[in-house]
């Protein structure tokens, strides 16, 4: 069974295997490394040497999946003892946690599949989303991280906005539909009406419009980008300049080189051919006929359609072929009518949209490449008061932080006019909790976790430590990146000489990154006693360096207990991103939604998408 295709009752079901593995191990993931030396965080929980631990996650590492060996599985639950609680089989409960990440419960699709579904569902959409013309290559303006996320994830916007414009083509395929088809000009005009239907993107979160501009000068889609910081927006307007000229440098090359294919091609060797018009601003069609003597008509379209993008489409018979396949024989071939016969009330009609797309046309080549929009959004947020111009659109968020991931899930839900969602979410650590026993997080409103109702009746609460531990990167951390290990030990070391020689040691003022700016421990314990204003003079440096000889032995302790965090962190991930999969499955409008990975880990550990699709059909009467 395909991922996509799930039930909400085997959600419910995953759902329920994670929690019953996390039920048992998430302690270990809530432990702060502060306290590990303070409160002998490794006696409470393990009943095993640190070095049994490396040595087995570095096997399983190596060896991907681990083998069971060792204590009966009668007496343990995922290797902890059931009599003291103790972990006592590391291979156990390596194995479990691989089992109940997102890969091993199979709940994920592939970016490709993703792709390859959308364009199966559709069986008569067999046109591309029409980009500019302009080839881009956007490790030319960022660095590989963000340009491998940008490439991955435009494409899959941008599929899905096509997606929902060929579904309402369909949907439209009645009379209404048909008269306004049957009044093109000529059958290639019947591609370009695709365009016409979602050409709106919502970048929520879009920071420096990485994603939003890209996103325009790619795929020809109009974007608003919103961001909170003002900051943000007006780097992101300074950068929409500058890949203007960028954009219009790869378009006049573009046009030069269609240009010269053109004119390769013979006027006899083709029935019908576009051309610019006299004033180079109005498409022309010329047909031919006998005697080689042409007949001048002209289109009647969208102004908003980019010429380039017309001709790449028109390059492309297999995809007009699939499109055409679709419609009656009488609208396909429909005749074309010379000017000489048209009525003086025709004429007029069509040189007044000949005016009006001429005058649009030199808007839009003024306008930005995308609109960065400053403005703080949640689910509540009215969209037509920030956007006036919106229709139809496709809401995104590439690594939006916190709840702004759930706030752009219950905003896609909550507002008809959005068609598709496409959320990639981050830094979890910063996610309110609804069911939080302190209730500090989720005094604002709405929490960001749990969001679907299922695990809301459940009263299901992670803990800001766990949450921070699925943050960490397993696949890099497996490769030696990822943790500073020295700056861990030497922040739990200074807990303990706060705790044996100064009574505030769980002051509210924060050591913050002491470690980056320090050579040695006792450097760091004296700037970490400055910056907590507290009297340094108590300590000399030898007594300093004595806490670190008498615990540095103790080391591999915390290297291993970080390394079971690591191992958990993709099973609390998991259920986090199942929380919000969930939430789509319980809404009865969305027609698809599934979890997608889309970037690959290593240079993008945050790399599964949050997708969702409407049903129109339900969503216009809405």
């Amino acid at each position: 069974m395909k991922p996509s295709s799930f039930s909400l009752t085997e959600i419910h079901r995953r759902i329920d295997e994670v929690k019953r593995f996390l039920s048992r191990t998430l302690d270990i993931a809530n432990a702060h490394t502060v306290d590990f030396y303070t409160q002998d965080v490794w006696s409470r929980f393990m009943a095993l040497r640190p070095e049994e631990v490396l040595l087995a996650v570095s096997r399983s590492e190596q060896q991907g999946e681990p083998q069971h060996v060792g204590t009966e599985p009668s007496r343990t639950t995922f290797g902890f003892c059931r009599d003291s609680n103790r972990l006592v089989d590391i291979r156990e409960l390596l194995q479990a946690a691989k089992a109940h990440s997102l890969p091993g419960l199979g709940v994920c699709m592939s970016r490709d599949e993703l792709l390859q579904d959308l364009k199966e569902n559709r069986p008569h959409s067999g046109i591309p989303p029409a980009g500019t013309g302009a080839d881009l290559e956007p490790d030319e303006f960022m660095n590989l991280k963000k340009s491998h996320e940008v490439q991955s994830m435009s494409e899959v916007v941008a599929s899905l906005a096509h997606h929902c414009g060929v579904q309402q083509v369909e949907e439209h395929l009645g009379d209404t539909s048909l008269t306004f088809l049957a009044h093109s000009c000529c059958a290639k005009q019947l591609l370009r009406s695709i365009s016409l239907f979602i050409t709106q993107v919502i970048d929520v979160g879009s920071g420096k419009g990485y994603l939003s501009s890209f996103l325009s000068l790619q795929y020809n889609l109009r974007v608003y980008g919103i961001d909170s910081s003002s900051t943000n927006t007006h780097g992101a307007q300074e950068r929409n300049r500058k890949l203007k000229k960028f954009s219009r440098a790869y378009q006049k090359h573009t046009k030069a080189a269609e240009t010269q294919v053109e004119a390769t091609h013979s006027p006899q060797e083709e029935s019908a051919e576009i051309k610019p018009g006299l004033n180079g601003d109005d498409d022309v069609l010329y047909g031919v006929g006998a005697g080689n003597e042409s007949r001048e008509e002209v289109l009647i379209g969208s102004s908003d359609v980019n010429p380039a993008a017309e001709r790449r489409s028109e390059l492309n018979p297999e995809t007009e072929e699939l499109f055409l396949s679709a419609l009656s024989l009488d609208v396909i071939q429909a005749p074309r009518v010379p000017p000489s016969q048209l009525s003086a009330e025709e004429r007029e009609r069509r040189k007044r949209e000949n005016l009006e797309r001429k005058a649009q046309r030199r808007t839009d080549s003024t306008g930005a490449v995308f609109s960065p929009l400053t403005s703080y959004v949640t689910a509540e947020t009215e969209l037509r008061e920030l956007i006036n111009e919106l229709e139809d659109a496709v809401v995104v968020g590439l690594h939006t932080c916190g709840d702004l991931a759930p706030s752009t899930l219950r905003m896609f839900v909550a507002k008809p006019e959005l068609s598709a969602v496409c959320s990639v979410g981050c830094c979890y650590h910063l996610l309110s909790e609804e069911f939080d026993p302190v209730r500090r997080e989720c005094s604002h409103g709405l929490c960001g976790f749990p969001l679907s109702q299922y695990l809301r009746d459940q009263s299901w609460f992670c803990g800001r430590n766990a949450r921070m531990s699925a943050c960490l990167a397993l696949e890099r951390v497996s490769l030696g990146q990822g943790i500073q290990m020295e700056s861990l030990f030497y922040r739990a070391v200074l807990h303990v000489i706060l705790r044996d020689h100064y009574s505030s040691y769980k002051s509210e003022k924060r050591v913050g990154n002491v470690y980056s700016k320090t050579k040695t421990f006792v450097d760091y314990v004296h700037q970490a006693l400055r910056r907590l204003e507290l009297d340094e003079s108590k300590l000399s440096d030898s007594d300093i360096q004595n806490y670190h000889d008498t615990y540095s032995v103790r080391m591999d302790e915390m290297h291993a207990f970080n390394m079971l965090k690591v191992t958990l962190a993709p099973c609390i991930e998991g259920l986090i991103l199942l929380d919000r999969l969930c939430y789509l499955k319980e809404q009865e409008d969305v027609s698809l939604s599934a979890l997608v990975q889309l970037f690959d880990p290593l240079l993008s550990p945050r790399c599964y998408a949050v997708v969702g699709l409407k049903s129109y059909g339900k969503r216009i009467t809405s």
